[in-house]
């Protein structure tokens, strides 16, 4: 080697996750390489420091660049470092290096690496070792990507939850308080709306509390590929890695490749004109997969809608559907009556968005709350980066608390279960007794337009699943959703809500309204209250348990039952059907009995109140004068 005085530069680099290696650290770095300059007798004229920096090929170390510079300049001619691997980890890159030294007549010295760069062994000892060194890198970057890999197919997905996700047990999983709002924005983006248009709606409805929805964010949700259940890891890389399944879907998969088909049309002009009753909410008989859809127009202007798993080869026409869908259609209607009169200003609020659920919620986002403070102490946040940040939670917060109240006037019920009851009953006498009256106020499902169904569909389905029997394709099961549906349960259970059940009454074979188990006392007001308007007659009947026959001891002719009840709680005297007979209430109305106020539409507006509470219940019709309550109740609270 040039006995010439070697004037150094001391070049130091930590990576991030070198940064807890003993030994790596700068200022460790730094005294080993002083210590070792004054053994060697090398005058130090420069320091170097690249922090969080790695040495892989490509990445940029300004200070690296400057120390080159200085050998250029020959301000210095020997660079010195703790080990090979803190100059470069690449074959490629140590070639160009020692071409570089030759040319500067410049070296290279490291402390715990025996490298000497001006004779023939010595290049070659470096050159093992670096192909050591990038060995180790590329071993442990396949170590890395196998881990990742694996990870993510099991639904660890390395990024920050996008809307409609959330992370849990460190897995993406679905956010079912945020999941409508992207299924919204695939809607109205599949029907015609532009960027710019959904954001304006979301901005003028405050979605989330927020006013500052842009069109890039809905272009970078409509672009996602997670949505339809895959993922894109190095998605801005030169080589990104797809993994398909890999967390739940919320968006079928042919809904999002139609999305980004629609993005090659003027979406400010395209509005897509037909409707898919069931869109989002079939599911393949063989992968589970949700279906998409697609429709074909005859000459005549009539459309076909069909369903289809691309990846199945399967395809069916929506009659399929409709068919079996038909026998819940008109139970369907009543019950979307029942929810706008009752349900909605009653519990929808209370079931929709649990209040335990939302204390929890208010709890988590305040935790957050504090750690942005926090990180804005340490530095990691910048105060316009903090208050950006603390605007969102708050808006969130204020949001829940909104809900949270909401949900606590909803239990202070302006309506009572017997309610429920005793308006289904009278729609259901009015039905038969006003029928011209019922048509006129009563959409059916015949009146609904086509968008009309599919929202309703949309409001109460949650997913319907098919069965696959040899090449034929049968609807399994309508599942739904359990927010709306649950409440009518509960209040089924406990005798408040009726359900159409078959029955054979004597030897013909009918439908009649059900309803479980009510103490006699709540029975009783309910007919006094439904006597009010009609001359409504009780009995009862005695059901043959083994051969599920019902004996009436009453004249058939021109009466209709309006609603059947057990006496006694039989579930719970008899869980296993082990009695013989069990004994019935039942309410009827005669073909003369006729509606008894003054105004008609006191009938379909108004109920019986239940304030009167000195009437004293017998079975025989028995007239009391006691006021009436509205059932509008939206309206009546807008007054």
């Amino acid at each position: 080697m040039n006995e010439d005085k070697k004037k150094c530069g001391l070049y130091m680099r930590v990576s991030t996750e070198d940064q807890a290696k003993e030994g790596f650290s700068l200022p460790e770095q730094k005294e080993r390489l002083e210590s070792f300059c004054k053994f060697k007798g090398y005058e130090i004229v420069e320091y170097y420091q690249d922090a969080g920096l790695s040495a892989k090929t490509g990445n940029h170390r300004p200070e690296f660049e400057r120390l080159k510079n200085d050998i250029k300049s020959k301000k210095i001619n020997t660079m010195v470092a703790l080990k090979l691997d803190r100059i470069t980890r690449s074959i490629y890159d140590w070639e160009n290096l020692m071409t570089f030294l030759d040319e500067n007549d410049a070296y290279l010295d490291c402390v715990n690496d025996e490298i000497n760069t001006t004779t023939a062994n010595g290049k070659m000892i470096s050159r093992l070792l670096m192909s050591v060194s990038q060995n180790e890198i590329e071993r442990t970057s396949e170590r890395t990507k196998i881990g990742m890999a694996g990870a993510i197919k099991s639904g660890h997905i390395p990024h920050q939850a996008p809307l409609g996700y959330k992370h849990e047990n460190k897995k993406l999983v679905i956010d079912y308080s945020t999941k409508d709002i992207v299924i919204r924005i695939f809607d109205l983006y599949y029907n015609g709306l532009s960027y710019k248009k959904i954001s304006n709606l979301f901005n003028e409805e405050k979605v989330l509390g927020r006013d500052n929805w842009r069109d890039t964010t809905i272009t970078t949700i409509l672009e996602n590929e997670i949505y339809k259940g895959d993922f894109v890891h190095g998605k801005r890389t030169k080589h990104p890695t797809y993994y398909e399944n890999v967390v739940e879907p919320i968006i079928s998969k042919e809904m999002w490749e139609e999305c980004q088909v629609q993005k090659k049309k003027n979406s400010k002009s395209y509005k897509r004109t037909l409707t898919y009753l069931y869109l989002q909410k079939l599911k393949c008989p063989k992968c589970n997969r949700i279906l998409g859809g697609k429709a074909t127009t005859n000459k005549k202007g009539n459309a076909y809608f069909y369903y289809y798993c691309h990846d199945c080869k399967i395809q069916f026409k929506e009659n399929l559907i409709n068919d079996y869908f038909n026998q819940f259609i008109d139970e369907l209607v009543e019950y979307d009556s029942v929810v706008n009169q009752f349900f909605l200003p009653m519990i929808k609020q209370k079931f929709d968005e649990p209040k335990e659920q939302l204390e929890k919620e208010i709890n988590e986002q305040k935790n957050k709350l504090e750690r942005i403070k926090k990180a804005y102490i340490n530095g990691v946040f910048e105060l316009r980066e903090y208050n950006e940040e603390k605007k969102i939670v708050e808006n969130a917060i204020t949001e829940l608390e909104t809900q949270l109240n909401n949900t606590d006037c909803a239990e202070e019920l302006r309506f009572t279960p017997k309610d429920i009851l005793l308006k289904r009953d009278i729609d259901f006498i009015n039905k038969i007794k006003l029928e011209k009256e019922y048509k006129e106020r009563t959409k059916a499902w015949k009146d609904y337009t086509r968008e009309e169904q599919s929202e309703l569909i949309m409001k109460y389905v949650d997913d319907i699943e098919l069965a696959l029997i040899g090449k034929v394709i049968t609807v399994k099961q309508i599942n739904f959703r359990d927010s709306i549906c649950k409440p009518c349960q509960e209040l089924y259970d406990k005798g408040y809500i009726d359900t159409t059940k078959p029955m054979l009454l004597g030897n013909i074979l009918g439908s009649v309204r059900f309803s479980n188990y009510l103490p006699e006392e709540e029975v009783g007001e309910i007919i006094m209250r439904l006597r009010q308007y009609y001359d409504v007659h009780y009995t009862e009947a005695t059901y043959y348990v083994q051969s599920q026959v019902f004996y009436f001891n009453f004249k058939e002719d021109n009466s209709a039952i309006v609603r059947v009840f057990p006496l006694k709680d039989y579930y719970k005297q008899d869980p296993d059907n082990k009695m013989e007979t069990y004994e019935f209430g039942i309410i009827y109305i005669n073909e003369e009995d006729k509606f008894q106020m003054q105004e008609i539409d006191t009938a379909f507006d108004y109920i019986p109140d239940e304030t009167n509470d000195s009437v004293i219940y017998t079975k025989e019709p028995t007239p009391i004068s006691i006021g009436v309550k509205p059932v509008k109740f939206l309206e009546e609270k807008e007054e």
